[in-house]
């Protein structure tokens, strides 16, 4: 039988409310009852009812992530982030797939993911400011991921354009000068613009003009890059000694066509990543990239949700939040850290 707060009072020989004010951490109450409680929790294997609570506040406990597919390695990434942290924070994840079509990521928006959870973390691809009007009203929203504004919707996200500029600038420090963008317009636009203007403001920095760098239009997985990195060395000519991906998956489908050419990653061609997914760290050799925390992006993502929900009713300012990146130095630009 489940050990209830009417048998810790007993045990400690206080009341009820004690008891609650002690498992809710309420302020006032003194430490040596607070460890008299604690101490009879503990003796007698005491566990909250989270589910009680959450449904006295109107809660579920659970959230919805939405996200275009699990093909790419950076969303189950993101994924087990917001996963672990919801665990950590006594909640649950029913994760939806879109994708990336338009049409169902907006009826979420609309919906509310269509379920009776605590709110919507999606990671979008197509939401524009003038879907904000789509949100259902007081429905806890927060859109993750590569742009830089979301209007009047809570947003998470990578600076872009800095994080892409520390990648080419690391390129040009190590003295590569023929340099190849892997990546277009056919890519997400929002993702390819801030990376691109990151990109011009590195080779303006160095006193280098932006036509100057090779861009070659590549779709956002690793077979894209490993066939555009192909059709480049069918093509013949000069090969460029320096590239940044657009994304990990990218940047390692052309080190593969690279290697099977017989060119050397990186004493001939050294590549730069972007999104640090697992298999970046473990490829041979390992891809230097540009790391965004999932873990960050999951903690503000869910801490975003929480505030959208307490506030229901209330005015508030819709927030735009982007985490940290680090650029993580691996053997594909420098050979002798494998």
């Amino acid at each position: 039988m489940a050990v209830s707060m009417h048998d810790v009072a007993r045990h400690a020989g206080v009341s009820q409310r004690t008891v609650s004010n002690v498992v809710n951490n309420y302020k006032h109450v003194s430490p040596e009852m607070r460890r008299r409680v604690e101490a009879s929790l503990e003796a007698l294997g005491y566990r909250p009812n989270v589910a009680a609570r959450q449904l006295r506040g109107g809660r579920t406990g659970t959230v919805t992530l939405a996200i275009p597919d699990f093909k790419e390695r950076y969303f189950v990434d993101l994924a087990e982030a917001v996963v672990e942290r919801a665990a950590e924070i006594g909640q649950r994840v029913l994760i939806e797939t879109t994708a990336g079509d338009a049409a169902r990521e907006r009826a979420l928006l609309a919906t509310g993911g269509g379920q009776l959870t605590d709110g919507l973390v999606i990671a979008a691809r197509t939401i524009e400011p003038e879907d904000d009007d789509l949100v259902r009203a007081g429905f806890p929203v927060v859109v993750i991921g590569d742009r830089e504004s979301v209007g009047g919707v809570d947003h998470v996200g990578i600076p872009n354009r800095p994080a892409a500029r520390a990648a080419v600038e690391h390129l040009l420090t190590i003295g590569r000068r023929r340099l190849a963008v892997l990546g277009g317009p056919s890519n997400p636009p929002h993702i390819f613009a801030l990376r691109r203007s990151g990109v011009d403001e590195a080779l303006e920095a160095a006193g280098l003009a932006p036509d100057v760098v090779l861009e070659i239009p590549v779709g956002w997985g690793r077979v894209a890059g490993e066939r555009a990195m192909d059709e480049l060395l069918s093509a013949g000519g000069v090969l460029p000694d320096g590239i940044f991906a657009m994304n990990d998956s990218v940047a390692m489908g052309a080190m593969r066509s690279l290697q099977r050419a017989g060119v050397r990653v990186p004493d001939d061609v050294a590549i730069v990543g972007f999104d640090d997914i697992w298999e970046s760290a473990h490829a041979l050799p390992s891809l230097t990239t540009i790391s965004a925390s999932y873990r960050e992006t999951a903690v503000v993502a869910l801490e975003l949700i929480a505030e959208q929900f307490a506030a229901r009713g209330a005015q508030r300012e819709h927030q735009h939040r982007y985490v940290g990146f680090e650029l993580k130095v691996r053997g594909s630009t420098i050979a002798d850290l494998d």
